[in-house]
């Protein structure tokens, strides 16, 4: 079940510090720092009034997705991350509506929550991020 809400917009940029000098003057405060190897960035939370939050993602390298998604693009909303309940049984009920997956195991996020991607093909060109959250 999705929760109708969203977790966090992911934004691809070249530079954390240069992008987040304009979040924080739109009134973000930054968390520290983290590195996911496994997606092969660094990513910085920044936290908005209620809910809101924007995640700044740079690339470790351009062999990475984000590095290659800035190479294709340039920088921007790189995806958008819903809440689920229970992310197992959404990617099947997803599937079973044919809506293809970029992995159909969940994996653990930079937030220590599973993580699984809906392919942007599926998503009118969007990559979906879903996350099981337990808010």
């Amino acid at each position: 079940m999705a929760r109708g809400s969203v977790n966090h917009i992911g934004i691809a940029t070249p530079s954390l510090d240069e992008s987040g000098e304009l979040w924080s003057k739109l009134g973000f405060s930054q968390s520290v720092d983290k590195i996911s190897e496994d997606q092969g960035v660094k990513i910085r939370y920044l936290q908005g009034t209620g809910n809101t939050r924007i995640e700044l993602l740079e690339p470790l390298s351009k062999e990475t997705p984000v590095g290659r998604f800035i190479e294709r693009r340039g920088p921007g909303v790189q995806q958008i991350a819903i809440d689920v309940v229970d992310i197992e049984s959404m990617i099947s009920d997803l599937i079973d509506i044919g809506v293809r997956m970029v992995s159909e195991e969940p994996v653990i996020g930079s937030d220590g929550l599973r993580i699984a991607f809906v392919h942007p093909s599926s998503a009118g060109g969007v990559l979906i991020e879903l996350v099981e959250s337990s808010k």
